[in-house]
């Protein structure tokens, strides 16, 4: 389990965004950073530091990945050729945690880690427990059977925006089943906040 799962609603107000998009976040009331100092702090960022901001974002936002892993997906999405940014985006929706927290088997993107860990779902018929596993085109992820009672799955049909399913999947939520179609976009993905993996290519082409 991630470290940061008591202390997610604390990224929020770090970051100075509802990350994601979730009511009950505190900065929906207080937008301010958090510390005796964080209603009075106004300063500009360097180009640095807006690069810093925008890695900061997408990083958390997949539940806190380790630096040395996000810095793996990065490494993987440049060395393709094309736009490093969007496979960036592409690398990260792949990621098993990531597509049973878009298809609504959970709640939160830390409970999905937490799930897939746990043994909890299938790849083609077939037990995956790799949160990090790379997804591909025309897969069928499912909740196995003996696991389609517990009742966390049942809280992940929040109605937000933020937890639309994306386009580039095909879900069944009576069955808890679904199928990855396509590579996504960075216009198909449904952030609640804008992200910027052109400012995160920046920050780590220095």
């Amino acid at each position: 389990m991630t470290k940061r799962l008591n202390a997610k609603h604390k990224i929020d107000r770090r970051l100075g965004c509802n990350l994601w998009g979730r009511p009950k976040s505190p900065y929906n009331k207080r937008q301010t950073k958090p510390g005796q100092h964080g209603p009075t702090l106004r300063r500009k960022p360097s180009d640095y530091g807006t690069q810093l901001q925008a890695k900061q974002k997408l990083k958390f936002y997949y539940g806190d990945i380790s630096e040395h892993q996000f810095k793996k997906i990065y490494k993987e999405a440049s060395n393709r050729r094309g736009d490093t940014g969007q496979y960036l985006i592409e690398l990260l929706e792949r990621r098993l945690d990531s597509v049973v927290y878009r298809m609504k088997f959970v709640p939160t993107i830390f409970a999905a880690r937490q799930f897939v860990n746990h043994g909890h779902v299938k790849i083609n018929g077939k037990r995956v427990n790799i949160p990090s596993y790379v997804v591909q085109d025309e897969d069928i992820i499912q909740v196995r059977d003996k696991s389609k009672e517990i009742a966390t799955i049942f809280q992940g049909t929040e109605d937000y925006k933020e937890r639309e399913i994306p386009e580039y999947l095909e879900v069944d939520q009576k069955e808890l089943k679904g199928r990855f179609l396509r590579a996504p976009m960075l216009s198909d993905v449904p952030y609640p906040v804008a992200m910027e993996p052109n400012l995160v290519v920046e920050f780590y082409s220095r």
